[in-house]
């Protein structure tokens, strides 16, 4: 049986023509998905729209939309609408993204953004159920009694969300089809297992039903190379990224590591230094760098903690024959 396998874009360099390309081979080589992210770069739903149409079996996930700066109840339409132009691929991946995005971008206040995921989760059911808006159950505003004046394709479509916190993670297990950990140390997936199974016990539902998709960091470079770019890409999370990646890695003990990357990469003049703190220990845990057969055998023996559904990221800024080789070369068809 093969490996169940997602491909994601990145937002930054993001070239539009490259990655239709690019989800159509995946279609023919069959990985299970394809996400494209949002940002302040291009608008992911029309992004989809493209590759709906140009593509036959492939899901298509939204990774990630934020919960902000869309209404619920437009989240639910667009992800209606794109689930019709599809024939039923959509995967409704959300999150919150930050603060510094959602107020700073969007103009949106950043609060209260658990419930706010839940909001959103409660509005996209209720509507594609063909329920009205006001019988959702919502809890930070009020709303009328709309319905969607459409009949969706499906009345269920998966919702995916990314989360790195204890509650968050319990509140995939009571609302949620799948979690979409990021920079999870793999060894630690199988403790947010156990959130998710926390809140499925809460209201009734078997964990075992909720999927795991990790975001996955796969580098397969020949000697230094890889270890060299999973440095520069820790330091970088760890380093530029705001606080949530500092405290979800100081939490499962790399918090030394994690002291001396955030202190060399906030000043410019040792920020090329802060490379050097990664240790070989957090990058085995947060990537999967090495020769190709090397990466490729370790996405199947991760299975064991968890990955029931690796989303790889694609190389960021490449040209299109490196995109490609990197598809054909993590083909779950080649390695079953």
């Amino acid at each position: 049986m093969s490996q169940k396998i997602g491909l994601a874009a990145f937002w930054k360099q993001y070239d539009r023509k490259t990655y239709l390309k690019a989800a159509i081979l995946a279609d023919k080589l069959g990985y299970e998905s394809f996400w494209v992210p949002e940002a302040w770069g291009y608008e992911q739903f029309s992004l989809l729209t493209e590759m709906a149409v140009h593509t036959k079996r492939i899901k298509l996930g939204t990774g990630i939309t934020n919960v902000f700066s869309r209404s619920p109840a437009l989240i639910a339409m667009q992800a209606a609408t794109l689930d019709e132009i599809s024939g039923g691929r959509v995967i409704l991946g959300i999150g919150t993204s930050g603060k510094r995005v959602i107020e700073g971008l969007h103009g949106r206040p950043f609060e209260k953004p658990l419930t706010q995921v839940r909001d959103v989760i409660r509005a996209v059911r209720t509507l594609l159920a063909g329920g009205k808006l006001s019988e959702a159950g919502m809890k930070l505003h009020d709303y009328r009694p709309f319905a969607l004046e459409i009949e969706p394709v499906r009345e269920h479509i998966p919702i995916f969300v990314a989360a790195i916190k204890p509650n968050a993670i319990r509140s995939i297990g009571e609302m949620a089809d799948g979690w979409m950990p990021i920079f999870y140390p793999y060894q630690e997936i199988v403790r947010g297992r156990e959130y998710i199974a926390e809140g499925a016990r809460k209201v009734g539902r078997d964990p075992d039903e909720i999927v795991t998709a990790p975001f996955t960091t796969l580098i397969p470079m020949p000697g230094r190379k890889a270890a060299e770019k999973a440095r520069e890409l820790i330091a970088f999370y760890v380093g530029g990224m705001g606080d949530y990646y500092y405290e979800l890695l100081a939490g499962f003990g790399y918090k030394e590591e994690c002291d001396e990357i955030a202190r060399l990469y906030r000043d410019k003049s040792t920020r090329a230094q802060a490379e050097a703190a990664v240790t070989d220990e957090m990058i085995d845990a947060l990537t999967i760098s090495g020769n190709p057969l090397h990466c490729r055998r370790e996405l199947r023996r991760r299975e064991q903690y968890g990955f029931q559904h690796p989303v790889l990221g694609l190389p960021s800024g490449a040209p299109w024959p490196l995109i490609a080789a990197f598809i054909a070369m993590n083909a779950p068809t080649r390695f079953p």
